[in-house]
């Protein structure tokens, strides 16, 4: 069995979440998701809209993933591997390059984002609709 691994926060869930996810899938026969603790992005200057739970839950429904992990500290992907038996680490390539330190203990993918779709993005373009509607 082929076990990969991605990392996120994955607050308002959009298509480029459920692409990455299904791509992710398709390279192996178990994904385990790494979910951003709500404290973990605190020390990151991340807040989301959703819960820990709530986002765990969210994933959990969707038939791309197999597992929700729950990530607590940049540091703990090596253990994650380790413990998972994963075989693939798989990123948006943003992240490019920033996670070939783990490539001493699996396959390292990055994965093209989806084109003019981000929670970020989603959440520029509410704050400016709620400006306007002010």
């Amino acid at each position: 069995m082929k076990r990969i691994i991605t990392y996120g926060t994955y607050d308002l869930l959009h298509v480029g979440h459920i692409n990455l996810l299904r791509r992710a899938r398709e390279l192996g026969d178990y994904l385990v998701v790494g979910l951003s603790t709500d404290e973990f992005n605190t020390l990151k200057h991340k807040t989301s809209y959703h819960s820990y739970e709530d986002r765990k839950q969210i994933l959990e429904s969707i038939r791309y993933v197999d597992q929700v992990i729950p990530e607590c500290n940049w540091e703990q992907k090596i253990e994650d591997i380790k413990k998972w038996k994963i075989d693939t680490f798989v990123m948006g390539d943003d992240w490019k390059g920033k996670f070939d330190f783990l490539k001493e203990y699996c396959e390292v993918i990055y994965l093209p984002r989806t084109e003019n779709i981000s929670t970020t993005k989603i959440k520029e373009d509410l704050a400016k609709r709620d400006n306007i509607e002010s």
